[in-house]
């Protein structure tokens, strides 16, 4: 048996907690839905759990005084209720569950959070917006799925990833391969992941935006071609994460908050 993890609020004890000092708290958000035939409904929960395990711990051996919440399960489907056991939480919803969190958190005297959000439909500015000033919390939001540039993505991957595509599906054959669903002959259990066209040119290029119903959208819910998918790449997105979002995590605990935080004040100001 491996010991507890200091950096992992689940595995401590108040033994420790009390004695403990930190400074961040990291609140992975998922989701629970669909994802193509192949992938489990857990994906986004496992990513969020995987990648926030993995930066707590790079950020806690550089000294990070960091702590790892428990993933929330659960975020906003109301575009995917046409799918059985889509589970959602309208955003109002999400957005008390996370400020009572937040509270909860500067009742315990830590005040620097970060969302580290793994699902889409979890837009979660609005909240950092309606708690800037209404909390002491300093509140910070990672869609850790935007943590890199489109050099740096197509540098691993060879298709564009929306859903279920080969970005996720291969973080989950990195670290969940057992729950990947595949044929016989070893190849994915998956469609094309292919998606419908509006009847509206400004929709389809994204110059108007609209609620995307995804029964209507997809075939079987996947948006973006898995099949180039391998568990290399997403080891390698993995490290390009850790390696971007540690040394965050690490300057945010050493960080002093002051009526200037997050800005450098300097005389050019």
């Amino acid at each position: 048996m491996s010991a507890p993890r200091p950096w992992k609020l689940s595995e401590v004890s108040y033994g420790h907690v009390k004695d403990a000092q930190y400074e961040v708290a990291v609140l992975p958000l998922g989701a629970t839905e669909p994802h193509n035939l192949h992938l489990p409904y857990g994906t986004d929960d496992y990513e969020g759990t995987q990648i926030g395990e993995r930066i707590c711990e790079a950020a806690h051996a550089q000294g990070a005084k960091v702590v790892l919440l428990p993933t929330m399960p659960y975020g906003t489907e109301t575009n995917m209720r046409q799918f059985p056991l889509a589970m959602n939480v309208d955003p109002s919803t999400l957005y008390a569950v996370v400020t009572d969190l937040v509270a909860s958190l500067v009742q315990s005297g830590i005040k620097k959070v970060v969302l580290l959000n793994s699902h889409g439909g979890n837009e979660m500015k609005p909240l950092l917006r309606e708690l800037y000033g209404k909390t002491e919390a300093q509140v910070f939001l990672c869609n850790w799925f935007k943590a890199f540039t489109h050099e740096e993505y197509f540098s691993i991957f060879e298709h564009m990833e929306d859903h279920a595509g080969e970005m996720e599906t291969s973080m989950i054959l990195a670290y969940r391969p057992e729950l990947v669903a595949t044929k016989k002959d070893g190849t994915l259990d998956a469609d094309s992941g292919a998606v419908r066209k509006t009847q509206f040119e400004a929709v389809d290029n994204g110059w108007v935006s609209i609620t995307r119903p995804w029964h209507l959208l997809t075939t079987n819910s996947g948006s973006g071609h898995p099949h180039k998918a391998t568990a290399e790449k997403g080891e390698q997105l993995m490290e390009l994460l850790v390696n971007r979002l540690a040394p965050f995590l690490v300057q945010l605990s050493e960080a002093k908050v002051d009526d200037a935080f997050p800005f450098v004040m300097d005389d050019a100001t």
